[in-house]
């Protein structure tokens, strides 16, 4: 059965930094990407960052390139987030995900992902 799991979310004052995790068991993936997706209390879930499995590409949302760092134990089916220079609208609860997206143009579309994590959750007090 397959499991996503994320750790790693907690408060922090602006300019802090956290790092988030996410482990990928249970099946054989193959080739595929994990991506972190967030929602704010009130606003729709959005794309984060994600990374496509065999050196295919690391991809950001325009609001965290620069601040956040995705990056990868692909033995162990794992990615983590380094997240820094945090903003109080980065305040959400953040999902990590497993899929196949067709292609890197929907990279960043929540429906091309299976497998879904219960969220952390991530606070930077304004």
């Amino acid at each position: 059965q397959a499991q996503v799991r994320e750790s790693g979310g907690g408060l922090v004052q602006a300019g802090g930094s956290l790092r988030l995790s996410c482990a990928a068991s249970g099946r054989p993936y193959g080739e595929y990407a994990m991506a972190w997706f967030r929602q704010a209390r009130g606003k729709e879930r959005e794309f984060v960052a994600a990374f496509r499995w065999r050196g295919k590409g690391t991809f950001y949302a325009p609001s965290v390139e620069g601040r956040f760092t995705i990056s990868r134990d692909e033995a162990a089916n794992s990615i983590f987030l380094q997240m820094n220079s945090l903003k109080p609208e980065d305040t959400a609860t953040y999902t990590c995900a497993v899929g196949w997206p067709a292609g890197p143009r929907r990279i960043t579309t929540a429906s091309e992902y299976m497998y879904w994590g219960q969220g952390t959750q991530v606070t930077v007090p304004s």
